[in-house]
């Protein structure tokens, strides 16, 4: 009998053990899903913020272009004119070469702008996914 008694003991200690062994391993699971959760949204609302950030600059870079388009080509129209008006071959070359260096000029400025505008966005798109990696190799290095 009290062999029987020690073998119940015995199953009760293992049973509780293992339940309760159970319950820890579960619970320990939801945690880091709800961990990996979080940390999955965070990734997507750093890939939102980074893609829109993307947008806002297209969209200056697009506008900016557009705009000096217009100019240039409102520039052409008048030199045109202004060329066909010219009094003598002089003349001609002289606004030629007017209107050929200040379109350059023109050119080098939009540039030097586009250049700003692709750097601004590229610098705030990157910022948000920078920011979840630096997070990422904060919690990894914390975890060894």
């Amino acid at each position: 009998m009290a062999a029987a008694e020690t073998l119940k003991n015995t199953v009760e200690q293992f049973s509780t053990a293992s339940n309760q062994a159970f319950k820890d391993g579960v619970e320990k699971s939801l945690a880091a899903l709800a961990e990996a959760n979080t940390h999955s949204k965070k990734n997507l609302e750093a890939v939102v913020a980074s893609v829109t950030a993307a947008t806002k600059g297209a969209e200056a870079l697009g506008a900016q272009t557009f705009a000096y388009s217009k100019k240039a080509a409102e520039d052409q129209v008048a030199a045109a004119k202004s060329l066909a008006a010219a009094k003598s071959v002089q003349e001609a070359v002289e606004l030629q070469t007017a209107w050929a260096k200040s379109a350059l000029e023109a050119y080098i400025a939009q540039v030097s702008k586009a250049s700003e505008i692709v750097s601004a966005s590229i610098k705030d798109s990157v910022k948000p996914l920078n920011e979840r990696v630096t997070a990422t190799v904060e919690k990894l290095q914390a975890a060894r």
